[in-house]
């Protein structure tokens, strides 16, 4: 073995250098190369692959020490992906026909930067909706870390010997079963379009790695850049920033015990990160076991989380997200939020055992056929902004009507912006004594002609919390200036009250710049917690402060 190795190319000895080739027992014959700390993987391969033609070295290997692609050349124009590299009592025919069972999958270390390698290397040209092949590839590979029993061969892999066809085959049918378990999330049509000469390097990527089980920050990361990719923001629908979310979840403290929905769910970022909090505080490891826990962990995501979205998009991550955190179910449906009477048979039923129970009989069933009110403990929202609701929708809203000295008439409105039906829709969500924090357009709070939805709110909940959030919250697609809105419903150890403090924040640490980019304290970590911002500091100080006002979630 030697490093920083010439390579020769014709006659001329080129002025690039592998980092590291293997050789055979002779000393002089090339047997594997290996590239290292390649940031671009497009421009890695191609490298690689050219020191494998010039050298006839049979086994390629690029790696920037997480993620590794090995390829075996077979000849100069085709270079078929491997699963592993041999060992020393192996030969590359024994790697080529491995067995693949669970155990010998690998928690996928970076799988943005491996979505980013399939758009770059594999889909770039290859005429495909890279957001909506990538999500068929990673449904099939869902099914078959949950179906294919763990101590069998994996049928998400590249079949050693066999044609592209006969790959493209093995997966089409994986992803055939995965849109009949999970029907929600693609229609009857939907086909893998990644043409059969891509299927193969598209496969070997993914196929040493396991979804289930891995760091679910990690998968978080590599949806939010897919749907941030396809989308571009399109429809007033952005990612809600991470640290938005968890210092909402702090404020709320959820527990064990508590329903949770998100009825504009988009990637589940709040159900994920609520989930995660009370993992952490009450379902633990060092709580429960070894043993027991994770049965607890999954259980309570089965259980208590809900999300709703109108997105198709939406649904097929957050559904993958809940999926891979909850073991394979999951409660998130593809539904239109403000309009129930449109909700399938599948959809009122997973809801109906969450309506309120009302005690008089007729109220109940008239409950039960609107789909109105039900007894969610916690609703986390953050609802489009763009676009606005008309037609006979309006008429189950108080909101959908004119007001005039702050009262209801009987005057329709003509059109009403949608995040303004989604603050009446979550207060009906909750339960009497229920929380909610929803993020809204600053004008909703001081626009003289948002007062009477100020008035609304306040008729129907105790406003706990109003911080304001820095301009460039949801930069690079929208600069509108937000706040997040904490209330606790009126009744259930929250008697109505005419008079009451409220906790005001605002935001002086933006965790974003100008251009959108985030801003981090420094240069150790990329993680949410080193973003620079106040937001947690704030969260601590509303529970303190709650804590003071005896504000019952916050006194326990």
């Amino acid at each position: 073995m030697r490093f920083e190795v010439e390579v020769q190319f014709g006659r001329e000895i080129g002025p690039k250098r592998a980092d590291i080739v293997v050789y055979r027992k002779d000393g002089k014959t090339e047997y594997l190369i290996v590239e290292t700390k390649k940031p671009d993987v497009k421009d890695g391969l191609g490298q690689l692959k050219s020191y494998g033609n010039a050298t006839a070295a049979p086994l390629l290997v690029l790696t920037d020490g997480k993620l590794q692609y090995n390829m075996l050349r077979t000849d100069p124009n085709f270079f078929e992906d491997l699963p592993d590299i041999p060992r020393v009592d192996e030969t590359i025919e024994d790697v080529r026909k491995k067995k693949i069972t669970y155990k010998d999958l690998a928690p996928v270390p970076n799988l943005k930067k491996l979505v980013l390698d399939l758009e770059n290397v594999v889909l770039a040209h290859a005429g495909v909706n890279a957001f909506e092949e990538i999500f068929k590839l990673i449904y099939a590979k869902l099914y078959d870390e949950l179906e294919t029993p763990r101590n069998e061969n994996r049928c998400f892999r590249v079949i050693a010997g066999a044609t592209n066809k006969e790959n493209l085959e093995q997966i089409e049918k994986l992803f055939e079963d995965a849109k009949r378990e999970w029907s929600e999330v693609f229609r009857p049509k939907d086909e893998i379009e990644i043409p059969a000469s891509a299927i193969v390097p598209a496969v070997s990527m993914l196929q040493k790695y396991r979804l289930f089980e891995s760091d679910l920050q990690v998968i978080d990361d590599a949806f939010e850049h897919l749907i941030a990719q396809d989308s571009k923001g399109e429809k007033g629908q952005y990612f809600t920033p991470r640290i938005m979310i968890d210092m909402c979840v702090r404020m709320l403290r959820p527990t064990a015990k508590e329903t949770i929905l998100d009825p504009s769910s988009g990637s589940c970022g709040f159900l994920l990160h609520a989930m995660q909090h009370v993992w952490g505080n009450e379902l633990s490891e060092e709580k429960y076991g070894k043993e027991e826990y994770k049965a607890r962990q999954k259980k309570y995501a089965n259980e208590k989380l809900f999300g709703i979205d109108f997105d198709p998009r939406a649904v097929k991550i957050g559904k993958a997200m809940m999926l891979i955190a909850g073991d394979g179910k999951t409660n998130v449906h593809y539904a239109n939020s403000l309009s129930s009477e449109e909700w399938s048979d599948e959809v009122r039923a997973k809801f109906q055992k969450l309506l309120w129970p009302y005690k008089e009989l007729a109220e109940r069933k008239r409950n039960e056929e609107q789909m109105r009110d039900f007894a969610f403990d916690i609703v986390l929202s953050n609802p489009p902004f763009a676009g606005d609701v008309s037609g006979t929708v309006l008429n189950h809203y108080d909101l959908g009507f004119k007001f005039q000295d702050g009262k209801k008439t009987n005057k329709h409105q003509n059109k009403v912006d949608r995040h303004i039906l989604f603050i009446e829709r979550n207060l009906n969500f909750l339960r009497p004594g229920g929380r909610m924090a929803i993020v809204l357009p600053q004008g909703i709070f001081n626009n003289t002609s948002e007062e009477h939805i100020r008035k609304f709110i306040m008729q129907h909940a105790r406003i706990l919390a109003v911080v304001g959030v820095d301009n460039n919250a949801f930069k690079p697609h929208n600069g509108v200036k937000t706040s997040v809105l904490i209330v606790q419903k009126w009744g259930d150890g929250n008697p109505k009250q005419e008079n009451y403090p409220i906790f005001f924040a605002t935001s002086k640490l933006p965790f974003k710049d100008n251009s959108g980019e985030y801003v981090y304290r420094d240069a150790s970590s990329r993680d949410t917690k080193n973003l620079r911002s106040d937001l947690f500091e704030i969260a601590e100080a509303f529970c303190e402060w709650g804590k003071g006002e005896k504000i019952n979630f916050l006194s326990k």
